[in-house]
């Protein structure tokens, strides 16, 4: 399929048909990415951050939720300087 570049303010575009959207289950935002001189456009599937909920209940099940340091780091506060 030959697609032609559209000005769009400083930037260029292109029209991509509602039929090769529907194809590729495309409603939403793009990836794009750049791979040996080819544009790759790809649905985002996956909102930012999602699954993260159900890791930290595993982890907590798992006993990996632990404090790396301890909560009295910060006590000693003497040799701050607060401005």
């Amino acid at each position: 399929m030959k697609l032609n570049l559209i000005a769009i303010g400083n930037s260029k575009g292109i029209r991509i048909p509602s039929a090769v959207l529907k194809q590729c289950d495309i409603d939403g935002d793009l990836e794009l990415e750049v791979k040996n001189d080819r544009i790759i456009l790809k649905p985002v599937r996956k909102k930012p951050r999602s699954g993260w909920d159900e890791a930290f209940k595993l982890m907590h099940k798992r006993g990996e939720d632990a404090l790396l340091m301890g909560e009295d780091i910060d006590r000693d506060e003497e040799d701050w300087q607060w401005k």
